[in-house]
């Protein structure tokens, strides 16, 4: 599936806060007190704006191909739950499709769907699978 980190803009204040804007994801914004937590607070400003393309059935924005300076990305399980919708997305998968072939009820589907909901690993491999996709999990050093 797609990249999902995003370039980020960031731009301080006098009082030494620092707003975070997205460029590739219009209505992500948040601040902080200062640089490292205003990064932190990105990753759950960048994730709502996900959820809400997620819930009106919207592909999720584009990250540019070339990036400079930071970037932020979903949390890990974010990220593999954004997967199974890109996938449902770009198979033309309804929800009710997708847990009938995991013989799940729907409510279960829509916690593996939930970007808050803390769902298991297995569960979201499980969807995937279904989808005719396969998780990898790779670790790198950090730049």
């Amino acid at each position: 599936m797609g990249n999902l980190e995003y370039s980020v803009r960031l731009e301080s204040d006098e009082d030494g806060g620092v707003t975070v804007t997205f460029p590739d994801v219009p209505g992500a914004i948040t601040e902080g007190d200062n640089r490292e937590e205003a990064l932190v607070r990105a990753v759950d400003a960048l994730e709502t704006i996900l959820a809400a393309h997620m819930r009106d059935g919207k592909d999720l924005p584009k990250p540019r191909s070339k990036r400079r300076g930071p970037v932020v990305r979903p949390s890990p399980l974010s990220t593999m739950k954004l997967a199974v919708y890109q996938a449902m997305r770009s198979q033309k998968v309804g929800k009710a499709e997708l847990a009938r072939r995991l013989d799940w009820h729907q409510p279960q589907l829509d916690r593996v769907l939930d970007l808050r909901h803390s769902s298991k690993i297995d569960q979201i491999e499980a969807a995937l699978s279904a989808l005719g996709l396969v998780m990898r999990i790779e670790v790198e050093k950090a730049a």
